[in-house]
């Protein structure tokens, strides 16, 4: 925020109301007064009282009121006196200062403008012009990485994070709704997974440990440029979603990670219980038992190899010979042969997703 656009609305004020007026910032320094010769004076005292309260204070000879509803104070309003008419002074300065910086920041706030492009509220070809308003690095990779909260908590999650990643200029925390809250990193062009998943345990662990609230993380693709980012929040989203699907014991999914996984989760119901349908027999893979899934989730775990299986499942070789030829009278398919398991693999996936029914977005 401008500390010249609040000058010059005091400046334009100061006529009209025959009291000192200004502003201070969030450590308590005078940014913008109608008196210039305070402009500069700390007044640090009164920051600890306006940060419990979002009503009017008085001090040492002053009313004050802070400029918003935020957990974290940014700035706050300060008229001369500490009578009535001041307290209906300051109440009007800070209605007409928080229009002005609302629309100030919507208009040249990186934050806001990193948001619009990741919900597609800005046209495509808006992105660079507006970069070159802000003096932003358009060029520059990032990647997003969503943080779904689980559980209500009193805590703000989102004040927290913005303490875990302090530089403003570089990272953006966004918040999207009450449960989603948006990391825009800026990382290396070569960045590998391992290190953002890494990055997402991280924060995982600082919240869980410290702050008792667990999250689910979901990580895009690098956006190797602006207009790439909108995409790696969508891979982000799709990560979470298929998450919930394919790796329910997951709490932090990658999109790169996801296989197989995001391209079922594309297909039309309608053409995936045709799928099942041509591959197996009616009913046939519901009238498989719990241990026989079990047994067919190790051999794959395995790579089809016949002996490791049956080592892991302490069976003997040829019990699980056995088990495999009743899979494959009941399902028609031999899954020692890599084409049919294959099938049955994707059929198996294809199941889970029916029986989830994911919301699509």
């Amino acid at each position: 925020m401008s500390n010249r656009l609040f000058q010059g609305i005091v400046h334009q004020m100061k006529d009209s109301l025959d009291r000192v007026i200004g502003v201070i910032d969030d450590n308590g320094t005078v940014i913008a007064c109608s008196e210039l010769s305070k402009i500069g004076e700390s007044r640090e005292q009164i920051i600890i009282d306006l940060s419990y309260t979002m009503d009017v204070t008085t001090y040492d000879g002053y009313t004050y009121k802070p400029l918003s509803g935020k957990a974290h104070l940014d700035y706050a309003v300060f008229v001369e006196g500490v009578d009535e008419v001041a307290a209906t002074f300051v109440n009007i300065l800070t209605i007409s200062l928080c229009t002005v910086k609302q629309y100030y920041d919507e208009k040249y706030d990186k934050s806001n403008f990193v948001k619009n492009i990741i919900l597609d509220n800005i046209l495509p070809g808006d992105i660079f012009i507006k970069c070159k308003e802000l003096h932003f690095d358009g060029d520059v990779s990032r990647v997003a990485i969503l943080i779904r909260v689980l559980e209500k908590s009193d805590i703000s999650i989102f004040e927290i994070l913005k303490t875990l990643f302090p530089e403003k200029h570089k990272d953006f925390i966004i918040s999207i709704n009450e449960s989603d809250i948006v990391l825009v990193k800026e990382v290396k062009e070569d960045v590998e997974s391992e290190t953002l998943e890494q990055l997402a345990r991280s924060i995982s662990d600082t919240l869980n440990s410290e702050f008792y609230t667990k999250v689910n993380i979901g990580i895009g693709m690098v956006a190797y440029n602006i207009k790439e980012l909108a995409k790696s929040f969508k891979e982000a989203q799709v990560a979470l979603e298929v998450g919930k699907v394919f790796d329910v014991e997951k709490s932090i999914v990658s999109y790169e990670d996801l296989g197989i996984g995001r391209l079922i989760y594309q297909l039309p119901t309608t053409l995936c219980e045709m799928f099942l349908n041509e591959v197996f027999k009616k009913d046939s893979i519901e009238s498989l038992d719990q241990e026989t899934l079990f047994t067919i989730q190790k051999f794959f775990e395995n790579n089809l190899n016949v002996s490791e299986t049956s080592r892991k499942l302490f069976v003997h070789r040829n019990t699980l010979v056995y088990r495999l030829e009743k899979i494959r009278k009941i399902t028609g398919l031999d899954l020692r042969e890599f084409d049919h398991a294959i099938v049955f693999k994707v059929a198996l996936m294809v199941k889970k997703y029916l029986v989830s029914n994911p919301a699509k977005f």
